[in-house]
C-alpha cells in the first residue's frame, strides 16, 4: 500500500472502504457465475500467478486490518459491481489506479461511463503515465533510446506519495457484502512452495536485499544465469505489492551513481517503454509490431514444440529455462531470450505460441512485458533485435553460465559434466560421458536440430519473406525512427 496514490487521495477526503472485485473470469468461471470452479479447476488457469495473487490479497487484507480497516472482496464483474455498490453505499467518490492492459482500460471506461465524475483514476502502475511521452512531431516513441532520454528528462524529481498511518473502520453493514477468497484447492491448483512469497513485506525485503548485495554490480552480474544478480521484483511490480516509483526512488538513492544503478534504471525504463507501447498500440497483443512480419511462414513442428516445453531439446540452457519456468514460475532474463530465440528462429515456431506458454506459467506474467520481450527476440517488435541476430544457445551458455551452475541446477542429468562440455555434451569424448553418467539419447537427448542448419534456414526464410513484404526492416512500421 505504500506509495498508492488512490488510497492516499481517498484518505484525504474522509472515510475509506477498500474494495477488491474478484472477477469470475480470472478464476476460470463465466461472468455470471456465483461459484468458482471446484476440484479439477480449469485447464487454462495460470497456476503460479493465481497463487501469488491470492497470497498477495491475503497479505493486503492483513495489512488493512492492522491499520483499523478491512478489505471488502466481492465477486462479479467490476463494471457491474462497482457502480452498484457505489450507489448502495452512497459513496461520494470512487478512486482507483489506472491500468494499461486493453481489457482493463475497457473496464475502467465502462465504470467511468456509469459513475461519471465520481470515478477518478490515478497513476501508479508505472512511474510516468503511459502514452504521455511524445516526440517533437507529437507521435509516440517506437525506439527505446529516445524514449529513455525523454523519460529521464520528464521524471527528474518525483517524490513518493507515502503511506497512511491509520484508516477508518469499515462499517459492519458493509462487511456483510464480503465474499471469501477461493482457495487454491477450490481452483484445482496445488500449492507450489518454490514460488516467491507474496506481499508488501517480502517485496520490501527483496528490494533491500538487492540494493544491499547485488545492485551496484547489476551491470556485470544481471546476465549471469547461475547467480543471484537480479532484483527478482518482477512479480511484485506486476501485482503492485511494491510500487515502481518506490523502486526507482530507492534505487536512485542507494545505487544511482554506480554503473549497476544506471543499468537497473534502464531496465525500469524499458518496463515503462513496454507499457507505453501497449497503451499506444494495443494490437501488439495479437499482431507483430513490425508489419513486415505479418503472414510470416512459421513452421508447424509439434515434435519441436513438445521438446521445447518439456526441456528436452538437447540444448542445456534452453532445457534449463523450460524446467525453471514450470517449477519456479520464473526464468532468468538471459535464459528467456535464449529460449525465445531457439523457439522462434531455430525451430521457427510462431512467437505467439511461446508467448502464451510463458504467460501461463510465469508468476510475473505481465502482458506488456511478455509481449514486448517475445516480439523483440523474434525480431518483429518495437525497437527489435534485428531478425538476423540469432542467439547461439551454446555460446550463450558458455558466456553467461561459464561454470554451468544454472544448467546443473535444472538438469541434474548433466550435473557431473565438466564445465568444458556442459553446454555441448555431444562433443564430449565417450569416456568422459560414461564417467559423468550421461548416455546421449537415453539419459539426456541429442540436439533435436543442428543450430547452424536452423540458423541458415531461418535467415533464408526471413530474407525471402521480408523481400515480399510491403516494407522491409530497413524501413519498418516504427512509430518513431529518431
Amino acid at each position: 500500500m505504500r506509495d498508492h496514490e488512490p488510497l492516499m487521495r481517498a484518505v484525504e477526503l474522509g472515510e475509506v472502504i477498500p474494495l477488491l472485485v474478484l472477477e469470475e473470469s480470472y478464476f476460470g468461471g463465466n461472468d455470471h457465475s456465483r461459484a468458482f470452479p471446484r476440484q479439477g479447476g480449469h485447464p487454462n488457469l495460470p497456476p503460479h500467478r493465481l497463487q501469488f495473487f491470492l497470497d498477495a490479497v491475503a497479505s493486503l487484507s492483513s495489512e488493512l486490518e492492522a491499520m483499523g480497516s478491512a478489505l471488502v472482496t466481492v465477486r462479479g464483474r467490476a463494471t457491474e459491481v462497482v457502480p452498484r455498490l457505489a450507489h448502495e453505499w452512497r459513496a461520494d467518490a470512487v478512486f482507483a489506479q489506472a491500468a494499461v492492459e486493453p481489457g482493463s482500460r475497457r473496464r475502467d471506461g465502462n465504470i467511468a461511463g456509469a459513475l461519471g465524475e465520481k470515478f477518478r483514476l490515478f497513476g501508479g502502475e508505472t512511474v510516468h503515465p503511459p502514452g504521455s511521452l511524445r516526440t517533437l512531431a507529437g507521435k509516440p516513441y517506437g525506439v527505446f533510446s529516445p524514449f529513455a532520454k525523454s523519460w529521464r528528462r520528464e521524471v527528474s524529481d518525483l517524490p513518493a506519495v507515502g503511506l497512511p498511518s491509520h484508516l477508518s473502520r469499515v462499517p459492519e453493514d458493509i462487511l456483510k457484502y464480503v465474499d471469501p477468497l477461493p482457495g487454491l484447492s477450490d481452483l484445482g491448483i496445488d500449492r507450489n512452495p518454490a514460488l516467491l512469497t507474496a506481499g508488501a513485506v517480502p517485496a520490501e525485503a527483496r528490494l533491500r536485499r538487492f540494493l544491499r548485495n547485488a545492485g551496484s554490480a547489476y551491470k556485470a552480474d544481471r546476465d549471469r544465469m547461475g547467480i543471484e544478480g537480479t532484483s527478482r521484483l518482477s512479480a511484485d511490480l506486476k501485482f503492485g505489492t511494491i510500487a515502481p516509483r518506490r523502486v526507482w526512488l530507492e534505487a536512485k538513492d542507494a545505487i544511482g551513481e554506480t554503473a549497476g544503478g544506471t543499468t537497473f534504471e534502464n531496465e525500469l525504463i524499458w518496463r515503462e517503454f513496454s507499457y507505453s507501447t501497449l497503451w499506444d498500440v494495443p494490437s501488439i497483443v495479437t499482431t507483430p509490431f513490425q508489419t513486415d512480419f505479418m503472414g510470416f511462414p512459421w513452421r508447424d513442428d509439434e515434435h519441436g514444440w513438445v521438446a521445447w516445453v518439456d526441456g528436452l531439446t538437447g540444448y542445456p540452457v534452453v532445457d534449463a529455462s523450460a524446467r525453471q519456468l514450470r517449477t519456479e514460475g520464473y526464468v532468468h532474463n538471459r535464459a528467456r531470450m535464449v529460449s525465445a530465440s531457439f523457439l522462434t528462429k531455430d525451430l521457427m515456431i510462431d512467437f505467439r505460441r511461446g508467448e502464451r506458454h510463458y504467460l501461463h506459467y510465469l508468476t510475473d506474467g505481465d502482458l506488456a512485458q511478455n509481449t514486448a520481450g517475445w516480439q523483440w527476440t523474434a525480431g518483429c517488435g518495437c525497437d527489435p533485435q534485428p531478425y538476423f541476430r540469432i542467439f547461439n544457445p551454446v555460446t550463450q551458455g558458455e558466456r553467461f553460465d561459464p561454470d554451468g551452475a544454472y544448467v546443473r541446477k535444472w538438469i541434474p542429468e548433466l550435473c557431473n559434466m565438466p564445465s568444458e562440455y556442459i553446454h555441448h555434451p555431444w562433443d564430449a569424448p565417450d569416456a568422459l560421458l560414461r564417467s559423468a553418467g550421461v548416455r546421449l539419447g537415453e539419459t539426456y537427448p541429442r540436439p533435436i536440430v543442428d543450430h547452424s542448419f536452423a540458423r541458415d534456414r531461418f535467415l533464408e526464410t526471413a530474407s525471402q519473406h521480408l523481400k515480399r513484404s510491403p516494407g522491409s526492416q530497413s524501413a519498418p512500421n516504427r512509430l518513431q525512427l529518431d
